[in-house]
């Protein structure tokens, strides 16, 4: 993205300093990293990072308008409903491809959106070894707003803990020690002091939830969820049956809750208009469909990472589709192929992190991640054999 820079890093680089950098990287909780890491990071200028900025900030503003809650009360299916539900997400991610417009611009194009946590700590850990590692320009940082490693940390574990000790918050996941981000787990309870539970530890008493920390059965106040609903209807029956005590009415607090994960979504794009997030429709609401489909993506509301996304649409596709006002049409993006390699360029992704804090009028950039992809879409199976290529983060020029 800043010749100089990727000139000066590329030049630079070796596979012994790539190798000692993973090396540092899994000192911290060893053989936790499950997914690849790419050589390199991305370097922003001021331009495109106000780009990026520009348009979250104008999402935020749909995002905060009072009939939003409203506007998404059918976002959420009714078979993963919870209760309680709290008036906006303390965590919302953001995620933009960086693309090139028809004048052969860069500019950043929406791709999806979360009301739901991210890698938030495991990106601390990784700026501080990648920073070391790659001896950074201390003009650059992965930090927005002003924020370092000690106020992000320090805002983060705030959001998180709300105003409970921390062994009545615990971080919630389905088989957290099997999940591809359990290093972020892990990192979680480094900086903000709280215990990974899995769903089937929890043990409950009428209303109340309780699991055991160091054998003794302790309350639990509030809950920072990492359970993706999705992801529980994958799983074992028993599992399944478990997970139906999170649609009780239970005297815990949620961070976030979880019906977020719904109402900040793809079901949101439909309602933005900006020239950064590409033009959304619900399937059901199109009355002609468009005559260059090739130009569109069709994608379910509701699926597994991202399963079922169908890039190169035919009308039969679009026929195929029993459940038309639980599917959007999305205007394709293009990629842009920026990121020099000793090979094939790549392309990128951002995400940009939000948080907010309770008493606030509307959330706050802190942090990213960026991952690079090579193939078709960002993902490890389009990528496989690719180097420079998988999770990362994004420099931005102060």
């Amino acid at each position: 993205m800043i010749p100089a820079m990727r000139q000066w890093f590329n030049t630079a680089f070796t596979e012994d300093t790539y190798n000692h950098y993973l090396a540092q990287l899994d000192t911290k909780h060893p053989g936790a990293i499950s997914f690849r890491v790419a050589e390199t990071p991305l370097f922003i200028d001021k331009a495109f990072t106000n780009k990026i900025l520009e348009a979250c900030e104008a999402i935020v503003d749909v995002i905060v308008q009072p009939n939003f809650y409203a506007l998404t009360k059918k976002s959420v299916p009714a078979a993963v409903k919870v209760p309680n539900g709290t008036k906006f997400s303390n965590f919302i991610a953001f995620d933009f491809g960086i693309c090139e417009n028809e004048a052969g611009e860069l500019e950043p194009q929406l791709i999806e959106m979360q009301g739901f946590p991210s890698l938030f700590a495991f990106q601390v850990w990784q700026e501080e070894v990648a920073t070391k590692c790659w001896d950074i320009p201390s003009h650059y940082s992965t930090y927005l707003n002003g924020f370092d490693q000690a106020s992000y940390i320090a805002l983060l574990k705030e959001i998180i803990l709300g105003n409970h000790a921390a062994e009545h918050v615990i971080l919630l996941e389905i088989l957290p020690h099997k999940q591809k981000t359990k290093i972020d787990f892990y990192c979680t309870e480094d900086y903000v002091g709280i215990k990974t539970v899995c769903l089937t530890e929890l043990i409950q008493e009428g209303t109340q939830l309780f699991y055991l920390l160091d054998g003794v059965k302790t309350p639990v106040k509030r809950i920072y969820n990492r359970i993706i609903f999705d992801d529980l209807q994958q799983q074992s029956a028993d599992i399944q049956t478990k997970g139906k005590l999170l649609l009780e009415d239970l005297d815990v607090e949620w961070v976030p809750h979880p019906n977020w994960f719904y109402k900040i979504s793809k079901y949101t794009l439909p309602f933005i208009r900006h020239k950064y997030v590409p033009e959304t429709r619900f399937l059901d609401e199109i009355d002609t469909l468009p005559t260059d489909l090739e130009n569109y993506v069709l994608k379910p509301l509701f699926s597994f990472a991202g399963q079922g996304v169908v890039i190169d649409i035919t009308p039969a596709d679009i026929a195929a589709v029993t459940e038309p006002h639980n599917w959007i049409l999305q205007k394709k993006v293009k990629y842009a192929y920026v990121i020099v390699t000793p090979n094939e360029p790549a392309k990128a992704e951002i995400r940009i992190f939000y948080f907010w804090k309770d008493g606030e009028p509307r959330p706050i950039a802190t942090n990213n991640l960026a991952r690079l992809s090579k193939g078709k879409m960002i993902g490890v199976r389009y990528n496989a054999d690719k180097d420079w290529v998988g999770g990362t983060l994004a420099y931005f020029e102060r």
